[in-house]
């Protein structure tokens, strides 16, 4: 059994399928700890479909989200626990990579693969938006791209009085995205998302969240890009003795831009597709494929109609967006209550049939 890519994806697969007694090769061309463009939240909820507890690499935790629209107004919204868990990518990815070694998962770091003469009799492809694994098996067309750039700023620079156990989201701007700010341990992460083609303006997006909170752009370090890719409907993810998971496979949540949760989702499907294959109830990995767009299809759906209506109605999509109704919606879904909003009931329902509307105008 081969893994490429010792990210979360690729580290937690591993590390379910050694539990369940598989011999498993992971590779990476990357040594760990390394960094990775991330804005580093873990929800409640996808902390939930961790194999692993993360905790010792947990820096701060967010209670509070702020939202604006266009860099004013503004309204804010506080949970009755925390919904977020800050880390740095850096420091995840080593220690669920740790965990899978530990797990007993033979773990080549530095290390680069030709998947198509590999000796193995299935690969997980795991290697990210940038991956070759997904072209070497004629997997992952249809996905498409949006672009995040972001850096830190340390306390002092800024106020952690201001936005210690906050995330600050900025709405109605940027085209296909929003703007951020997040709290960690000892910095903030300031960054913006958007579609692939807003990629020329992308440092203006960033400079102008930067502006907004005070901040000159020149005071962010470690600044970094990197392509978000997006799953559509029908993408195909899996073959008869491949298949893809978490950004490989472009499962991100297309108005959040977070991947986190679709990366444990999937690394459970994944496994449980590999048993049934190596245990003789299937003959191939493609059901692996039904069995994401079953989980995770009905909120993607409902995220890609809330990105469509505050492309097209910023304005209105605010009105709604910023109303307390919608809020027990978010604060259920961060925490894992909630699988996707269409399983919301009672009037909280009101302001999500509004979104799909606008959603759906032309």
């Amino acid at each position: 059994m081969l893994v490429v890519g010792g990210g979360p994806a690729g580290s937690t697969t591993a590390y379910r399928l050694a539990e369940a007694g598989v011999r498993v090769l992971l590779v990476d061309k990357a040594t760990f700890p390394r960094d990775k463009p991330c804005g580093g939240g873990l929800t409640v909820r996808a902390v939930r479909q961790c194999p692993v507890d993360p905790s010792p690499v947990v820096e701060a935790e967010v209670d509070l989200l702020e939202l604006r629209f266009r860099y004013g107004d503004a309204v804010e919204r506080r949970a009755a626990e925390p919904v977020i868990r800050m880390t740095q990518r850096r420091r995840l990815d080593a220690f669920l990579l740790d965990a899978a070694r530990e797990r007993g998962v033979e773990v080549r770091e530095g290390t680069t693969i030709d998947v198509t003469d590999a000796p193995a009799d299935i690969v997980i492809g795991a290697d990210g938006a940038n991956g070759t694994t997904a072209r070497a098996f004629g997997l992952g067309e249809g996905i498409v791209h949006g672009v995040a750039y972001e850096g830190n700023v340390p306390y002092g620079a800024v106020s952690k009085e201001r936005y210690g156990r906050r995330a600050v989201v900025e709405l109605g701007e940027i085209p296909g995205g929003y703007g951020w700010v997040f709290a960690k341990g000892d910095h903030v992460n300031v960054g913006v998302g958007a579609w692939q083609s807003e990629g020329p303006r992308i440092r203006e997006h960033l400079a102008r969240v930067c502006r907004a909170h005070d901040l000159d752009p020149s005071q962010l370090e470690s600044v970094r890009g990197h392509r978000l890719p997006l799953r559509r409907p029908g993408a195909r993810i899996a073959g008869e003795r491949a298949l893809l998971v978490g950004d490989a496979a472009g499962l991100i949540d297309p108005v959040s831009g977070d991947g986190m949760y679709e990366c444990f989702v999937s690394s459970k499907l994944a496994t449980a597709a590999v048993l049934d294959l190596l245990e003789g109830r299937s003959s191939s990995l493609q059901a692996y494929e039904a069995a994401v767009e079953e989980a995770l299809l009905p909120l993607h759906n409902a995220s890609w109609k809330l990105k469509q209506a505050l492309d097209r109605w910023p304005r209105l999509s605010w009105r709604v967006a910023r109303t307390q109704l919608l809020w027990r919606t978010v604060e259920r879904l961060l925490l894992g209550e909630l699988s996707a909003p269409t399983e919301q009931q009672g009037l909280a329902r009101l302001p999500l049939r509004a979104l799909d509307a606008l959603g759906r105008r032309s």
